[in-house]
């Protein structure tokens, strides 16, 4: 995987505008592989939800704890491929349909967007889509590190001849065209085998996209959007940020820190095994140590399973003030990020925080005072038949991937022939998956 200068994730066409489709979401997390199928159904335009062409039907849903993967990364291929083959087969017996092809997020991998700007002159005059793909490429090309590969290459805006702020300049006249657009990479190595693993599960990786952008397309309103805004998605493994302006998706980045971490503190901190911290955290979790009942007392199962290991006895304040470390933590580095991303000049733009460890009471509080932002919980918005449990934070990325067709018209898309991560039998990928194919 290797032999390219630069590669591209695939990306998948258009969805036609008159035409249902059925669209399959594979998120595979830290701590939940989580699977959505969706008919989508043409629909008038709605103005709380801009963008969206239609309306998505959910029509089956699974979410298994995952295995074999950490921060967003594939350590234990063998674990992943069944977890992903058991996720799969639920949501499919779930909807009464078989899928081929599945859209499949990344949180890991280091995200990371950079706003590139370039130009070329115009020979004919007119601005046409080879001009505005042939300046995309050459600006991803010179962004794309060795070893990373590209999830988005999306526009963020255009200039004639010097003057800048052009939205679309398709069928415009000027002698030369200028492009500023963000280029979103992760690591090849963990983009590369998260599709090895569902490939091997005989699916086609139709799409791949940054976690934090999908659920931005579930959580925001047009009001967010079309102002600035920062999605801030808190995984179990990683957590992620795509930060908006005037609409467009602007930035991205990550780092490997996020729910796992507080359960392993609070293990570490009161003596107790992995399962019962994680428990504790998902009963009892807040980030505010002064609640009425700080000085109510847990006891604590011993790590320990020898019989003399008697109990530990904890005050949920001590809890409390053990997973508020932990996330203040996470909080100051997602300040850091913001601080370096476009959104440092919109001081009172929000922030809206998706993912399982955003349900940890208080948390949205304690964000905005580190962040010295508004910040609200964001939840998927304008599903039809989304089940109750898929209807919190922790969905978002999921339900994301379904509203994400109807924006693939956004994106720059690399030739075939470029793209040496592409599905199919010309990359290695393509390659290994073939030699399974015939060889089971």
């Amino acid at each position: 995987m290797s032999g390219a200068p630069h590669k591209f994730a695939p990306k998948m066409k258009p969805v036609p505008v008159n035409r249902t489709t059925l669209v399959a979401a594979l998120d595979v997390g830290t701590s939940k592989i989580a699977c959505m199928i969706a008919r989508l159904k043409p629909c008038a335009p709605n103005d709380a939800l801009v963008g969206r062409t239609h309306a998505i039907d959910v029509i089956g849903l699974s979410y298994i704890q995952s295995r074999g993967i950490k921060a967003g990364a594939v350590v234990d291929s063998a674990e992943a491929e069944l977890a992903v083959r058991q996720a799969v087969a639920m949501a499919e017996r779930s909807a009464g349909v078989r899928v081929e092809s599945v859209l499949l997020s990344v949180s890991g991998g280091r995200l990371q967007g950079q706003l590139i700007e370039g130009s070329a002159d115009i020979r004919s005059g007119t601005i046409g889509s080879g001009d505005i793909g042939r300046v995309m490429s050459a600006g991803a090309a010179h962004a794309t590190g060795d070893g990373r590969t590209v999830l988005h290459a999306l526009p963020v805006s255009y200039a004639l001849d010097g003057v800048r702020g052009v939205r679309d300049p398709k069928g415009m006249v000027a002698r030369q065209f200028g492009i500023e657009a963000n280029v979103v990479t992760a690591d090849s190595t963990v983009v590369g085998n998260l599709m090895l693993v569902v490939e091997r599960c005989h699916l086609t990786v139709e799409a791949i996209a940054a976690s934090p952008y999908v659920a931005g397309l579930s959580v925001m309103t047009n009001g967010e959007a079309d102002l600035s805004a920062a999605v801030v998605d808190l995984g179990a493994g990683t957590t992620s940020i795509a930060t908006y302006s005037l609409g467009r998706f602007v930035h991205a980045s990550g780092f490997a820190v996020g729910g796992q971490h507080i359960t392993t503190d609070l293990a570490r901190g009161v003596g107790a095994s992995v399962a019962d911290a994680e428990r504790i955290k998902t009963l009892y979790g807040t980030v505010l140590p002064g609640g009425l009942d700080a000085r109510e007392l847990m006891t604590i199962p011993a790590a320990s399973e020898q019989e003399r290991d008697a109990p530990r006895i904890v005050s949920r304040g001590a809890i409390a003030n053990i997973v508020r470390q932990r996330v203040e933590e996470i909080f100051e580095m997602v300040r850091d990020r913001l601080s370096e991303s476009p959104l440092a000049a919109e001081p009172g733009a929000r922030v809206v925080l998706t993912g399982g460890t955003s349900q940890l009471t208080g948390v949205a509080e304690l964000a905005s005072q580190i962040l010295k932002r508004p910040v609200r919980i964001g939840r998927p918005l304008g599903l039809g038949r989304l089940p109750n449990e898929a209807k919190n934070p922790s969905f978002a990325v999921a339900a994301g991937l379904l509203v994400y067709p109807q924006f693939a018209h956004l994106e720059h898309v690399e030739p075939r022939r470029a793209r040496s991560l592409r599905t199919g039998t010309d990359g290695y990928l393509g390659k290994v998956s073939q030699w399974l194919r015939d060889g089971f």
